[in-house]
């Protein structure tokens, strides 16, 4: 489990947020929303402790990752794969070789167990024939996809989407949200993601924090969302078009 506990965070005098505070338990996914700006994705970098926050905690597992050490928090990311909204994938090399990276670069796996690995992340994001191609001549979705593989080549407990389905069609955007729902059943992966998408919120996660005006404004299930009479995340909801 991931608790978050009375984090605050500001950069000079700009607060990005304060106060917030909530759960992501265990296979869990969780979706984080609010409008550009309000500090989501900042967020998620406190999560594996890419930033620190101005004061708060979060715990995994009971314990404040804030208070590791270099070398300890190096341990704790790799329990976190991560797709990025770009899916940052490397112009340079190929598909294998993007999945490839992180084994290459934390483990000491042979090269044999090296491409059974990457080849078993492809064929569960469907893309073994792939594996040749360049970055180049992978179309949007696909370079979702190999994102993915790569996130979860390392067997994470859990995974991070930054705006997972920003940039596709409705139908490729459907997709990444039906692999994503797959991961979470079969790999048993504790999910986090960050989407301006309510449309993927309701396909896809169990329960939401609203970031607004500088605080975690309401949270709860996405059941409980349904039927939530809290004036600003009903208005963000009516504002992105989608009817619940």
């Amino acid at each position: 489990m991931i608790e978050i506990q009375q984090l605050k965070k500001s950069f000079g005098d700009l607060l990005v947020w304060q106060d917030v505070s909530f759960k992501i338990r265990d296979g869990e996914t969780v979706a984080i929303i609010g409008r550009s700006g309000c500090g989501k994705s900042v967020l998620l970098k406190h999560i594996n402790a890419l930033l620190e926050p101005d004061s708060g905690k979060v715990l995994i597992d009971g314990e404040n990752i804030f208070d590791l050490d270099y070398v300890d928090k190096r341990i704790m990311r790799q329990k976190f794969g991560v797709l990025f909204q770009g899916s940052a994938l490397f112009d340079s090399i190929n598909t294998f070789e993007n999945v490839a990276f992180p084994l290459r670069y934390f483990t000491d796996q042979t090269e044999e167990e090296i491409r059974e690995n990457v080849m078993q992340s492809l064929k569960y994001v469907n893309l073994e024939s792939a594996a040749d191609k360049e970055t180049s001549e992978l179309s949007g979705g696909m370079r979702k996809r190999v994102g993915i593989a790569r996130a979860i080549v390392l067997e994470p407990e859990y995974i991070m989407y930054d705006e997972p389905t920003s940039g596709l069609d409705p139908k490729t955007a459907d997709e990444i949200n039906e692999l994503i729902n797959s991961m979470s059943d079969t790999l048993d992966i504790t999910s986090i993601m960050v989407t301006h998408d309510m449309h993927s919120v309701l396909d896809v996660a169990d329960s939401v924090a609203f970031l607004d005006q500088g605080k975690l404004s309401w949270s709860g299930s996405v059941q409980e969302m349904k039927t939530s009479d809290h004036r600003e995340l009903t208005s963000f909801i009516r504002a992105s078009e989608y009817q619940i």
